[in-house]
């Protein structure tokens, strides 16, 4: 089959998840103050930012650091660490995550041009279906390849996301759709890398959750601001292969 393929991440390229991270942070710190207290141990906590919590997720800084500049030690670190990890995927934050600015339209752009988006993430696809659903999205996408660990997305290892593409990958050459033209975008290294394992084109996006001098350390093949900019880059693409036909 003719149609372009693409593949993408859905966390940070159509999803954006940093409300719910931040929600999550806040209510994990406040969480640990309250056990400290029931202890009767006088526990203060320094509650970041947005801005500032958002700006240290995106450079990489561990979650250990977050919680001790948000005035933890220790065992409270642990114990935040382990709540975090309990709540993130909780369904009254999972309602915190909103669709990223011109997302919708950068894929209704694709629609148009016939392009296929194909979803490989480390999210559950039932929180995802339930997303595309809610903001009705679920037109724009043709096939979905998720995990079942609940917190695989939020831990966002490489290796996890190195062989679901693989498998992706497979699955859709087995329909018959060509991947000569195909790309993997996402906003982490771990889609940079999946994407360079199996030998396809790569976008980094800047509007998740890494910055892009981070991000430029892993040599995608395009850094763009976010997938509005990376459709219209298809969709010049795919008239070019049209004229040319």
């Amino acid at each position: 089959m003719s149609a372009i393929t693409v593949f993408c991440d859905f966390d940070g390229p159509i999803a954006d998840v940093s409300e719910r991270y931040y929600a999550t942070y806040r209510q994990g710190l406040a969480w640990v103050q309250t056990q400290a207290q029931a202890q009767g141990d006088a526990l203060t906590v320094r509650y970041l930012s947005k801005a500032q919590f958002w700006t240290f997720k995106q450079n990489r800084v561990p979650d250990r650091q977050i919680a001790h500049w948000s005035g933890l030690e220790g065992q409270q670190i642990d114990s935040f660490l382990a709540q975090v990890s309990r709540i993130v995927n909780h369904a009254s934050l999972l309602d915190h995550d909103q669709v990223q600015p011109q997302a919708h339209q950068g894929l209704d752009i694709l629609q148009q041009c016939g392009i296929r988006v194909v979803l490989v993430t480390l999210r559950p696809p039932n929180q995802v279906l339930t997303f595309l659903d809610q903001h009705d999205l679920y037109w724009a996408i043709s096939d979905l390849y998720g995990m079942p660990e609940v917190e695989a997305a939020y831990n966002n290892q490489a290796n996890h996301k190195v062989d679901l593409l693989g498998t992706a990958i497979v699955a859709q050459q087995r329909q018959g759709y060509d991947l000569r033209q195909t790309w993997m975008i996402g906003d982490t290294e771990a889609d940079i890398m999946a994407g360079q394992a199996h030998g396809i084109d790569t976008v980094a996006v800047t509007c998740g959750i890494r910055s892009s001098s981070y991000l430029q350390g892993f040599r995608p093949t395009h850094l763009m601001p976010n997938l509005w900019t990376a459709c219209q880059r298809l969709q010049q693409r795919s008239t070019l292969r049209q004229r040319c036909a």
